[in-house]
């Protein structure tokens, strides 16, 4: 089994970040430190809580001037990368807010080996002019991070993230940041644009579209944002995005000899088949898609979709075998007994059947 994400802050991270705070300063008591974090309820605490109890910790051993802690952390996480890094932007999230010049231009820096996107939210709602001007600043800078975060950071609905819910009510301060974004040379930041495009279509799906609209054509690039920007509508069989990319109603496609696995294993994978016929000349452009309804400990079943593939078939009859995983993985559990599948073609479910897994 992977190991899971709360691992990211371990002890060895702690212990690697009370050295390198010792070494800025020495009257660091780095011992102290790290009993404080790695205490009795540590082992139980998720990601984020680990991040915010490492957070507060710090709070507790640094100078209590903000602006202070913040010189010397700037200077310490300079020798940190990846995800855990975030605890730096996080010190900033919630102790900075009284500070909004300083804290911007460090959470501009600390993006840079890490991600300051979660951290710039209290600050959108609390300056949310000042604020938006400013990643609208980021939106044409030469960093493709700083880009980057101008686009993640005003997420709507970002992941593990409080929600902004006035850009729910109103995008227009979005879609500003991401009409300059919208053709970026980094695929870091046409993968974010398509992200907050596909936030927007969960609350204001015409206005994605007539953003779709507008935008498809103008390079390949922007092309690709808007696709997958749309991927949410795509998946609900919204009609306007599925002809808007050129795919039609299935009217004359028929699904036929569907075959699953009746019994899987746990950790095992269900397999599954079934023919694409038509009475035209060819099938034509299809997007096959499947979903699997996975049954919760209470008996409920949660529907989750996957792609197969899309193209344009140019016979008459496919046959499409495929198989999906039930191994375990950190973002899903799995639970024995009946689950679901359905085969969705251009945003139809065409044929259902069930298997057992346990």
């Amino acid at each position: 089994m992977a190991e899971p994400f709360k691992e990211i802050f371990n002890r060895s991270f702690v212990r690697a970040l009370a050295e390198a705070l010792q070494n800025e300063l020495p009257a660091f008591a780095a011992p102290e430190f790290c009993a404080r974090i790695i205490d009795e309820n540590w082992p139980g605490r998720e990601l984020k809580q680990r991040m915010r109890h490492t957070t507060e910790t710090l709070h507790a051993f640094l100078p209590q001037d903000y602006l202070q802690a913040l010189d010397i952390l700037l200077s310490v996480s300079r020798r940190f990368h990846g995800l855990a890094h975030i605890v730096f932007a996080d010190f900033v999230e919630c102790y900075g807010l009284e500070h909004f010049a300083p804290s911007v231009k460090a959470l501009a820096i600390l993006t840079q080996n890490s991600s300051s996107e979660f951290a710039v939210r209290p600050f959108i709602k609390k300056y949310p002019e000042k604020m938006m001007q400013q990643m609208e600043k980021w939106a044409v800078s030469e960093n493709e991070h700083l880009r980057r975060l101008a686009s993640e950071g005003c997420r709507p609905r970002l992941p593990w993230a409080m929600a902004l819910q006035q850009f729910k009510k109103d995008q227009a301060p979005v879609l500003r940041i991401l009409e300059i974004l919208k053709d970026d040379v980094g695929e870091y930041v046409r993968k974010s644009v398509a992200n907050n495009l596909n936030d927007i279509s969960k609350d204001n799906p015409w206005l994605v579209l007539s953003t779709a609209k507008k935008w498809l054509g103008q390079s390949s690039r922007t092309d690709w944002i808007v696709k997958h920007g749309c991927r949410t509508l795509l998946r609900a069989g919204n009609t306007e995005a599925l002809l808007l990319f050129g795919f039609q109603e299935p009217a004359r496609i028929k699904v036929e000899n569907l075959q699953v696995t009746p019994r899987v294993p746990m950790a095992g994978s269900v397999a599954f088949s079934f023919d694409l016929l038509t009475i035209n000349k060819i099938l034509g452009r299809l997007r096959l898609e499947y979903i699997i309804e996975f049954t919760k400990a209470n008996g409920r079943r949660t529907p989750k979709i996957f792609k197969i593939s899309e193209g344009d078939f140019s016979v008459k009859q496919r046959k499409i075998t495929k198989s999906h995983s039930f191994r375990p993985i950190t973002t899903r559990k799995y639970y024995p007994g009946k689950h679901g599948l359905k085969i969705i073609i251009n945003g139809r479910e065409m044929a259902a059947a069930e298997f057992f897994l346990g």
